[in-house]
């Protein structure tokens, strides 16, 4: 794919004159901010295992957009949406656990994923990379999308920030302010959905929870305020993405892999470095 360079700045420079890595690059730089904004309210309130579910609820809705030859973000975004919205509506109406209702959910989506991907005369390589990532294969298309999606996220969580946070912190004391909280859950579970389909054309259904996750986790060992727990994700998940870009394009290896990879790196190197006594913690 690529030739030896000779010094750093041509090993940056020459991945650059190829379109799909500059695609790729835009498109894992918009996902890592957006991932940063709404994975702080992940994992404040651990809804780690919701990310993980809605990705692979998704692939349905994925696998129904190849078919018909529409963009599959959006039809991932629907069926990620209605599971978001079904896990809320049968933990709130219901005695079923948050576990228990994601965990059928979970399940009962996938297979239903399945069941029409085994229907699909051929698999090809482009829906199976949908399962490991490969942000290579992102197009100016998608790249667009990405950035659509984006906005409306981020553009959502900045008109609401004060109810989302409160709510996020103490939900109670947001009831007795006469907040909908209700209706902010599921939209934060709706806006979570998006955010997951929109990024598992970079890490893939597997590993997509990483992008949400780890970055803000480690922030948490470092930072004590919420907005700079955004910030300190926003800056994690750009270089990691990055990094790992650069890495499978050099090494011949997954991108969405070394992504995450690199991330991890990051948040075990904080976690060693970082005194035990100095760890946040605790948000204000």
């Amino acid at each position: 794919m690529h030739t030896q360079c000779t010094g750093v700045w041509n090993c940056l420079v020459e991945p650059l004159q190829f379109s799909f890595m500059r695609n790729a690059l835009a498109a894992a730089i918009l996902i890592s901010i957006v991932c940063a904004v709404i994975g702080a309210f992940v994992v404040i309130q651990d809804l780690s295992f919701i990310g993980d579910a809605l990705a692979h609820a998704s692939f349905p809705g994925v696998v129904i957009a190849f078919v018909l030859h529409i963009n599959i973000t959006i039809g991932g975004a629907l069926f990620g949406i209605a599971t978001a919205l079904g896990i809320g509506y049968i933990t709130r109406r219901s005695r079923v656990s948050l576990d228990t209702a994601i965990g059928v959910l979970f399940a009962g989506t996938f297979a239903v994923g399945i069941l029409i991907l085994s229907r699909v005369k051929s698999y090809t390589q482009d829906l199976f990379g949908l399962l490991l990532g490969d942000v290579l294969a992102i197009t100016q298309r998608d790249v667009l999308v990405i950035c659509v999606m984006g906005l409306l996220v981020i553009g959502v969580i900045g008109l609401l920030y004060k109810e989302l946070v409160l709510m996020s912190f103490d939900p109670t004391a947001a009831e007795v302010q006469g907040l909908p909280t209700g209706f902010l859950h599921y939209l934060l579970l709706s806006l979570l959905a998006v955010t997951v389909v929109v990024a598992i054309q970079t890490v893939g259904i597997v590993l997509v929870v990483a992008l949400l996750v780890t970055p803000a986790a480690t922030g948490f060992l470092v930072v004590r305020r919420f907005p700079m727990l955004m910030l300190w994700g926003a800056v994690q998940g750009t270089l990691a993405s990055v990094a790992g870009i650069f890495l499978s394009y050099y090494l011949n290896v997954a991108s969405g892999a070394s992504i995450v990879a690199v991330n991890t790196l990051c948040f075990l190197l904080v976690l060693l470095v970082v005194p035990r006594g100095k760890v946040a913690g605790r948000l204000v």
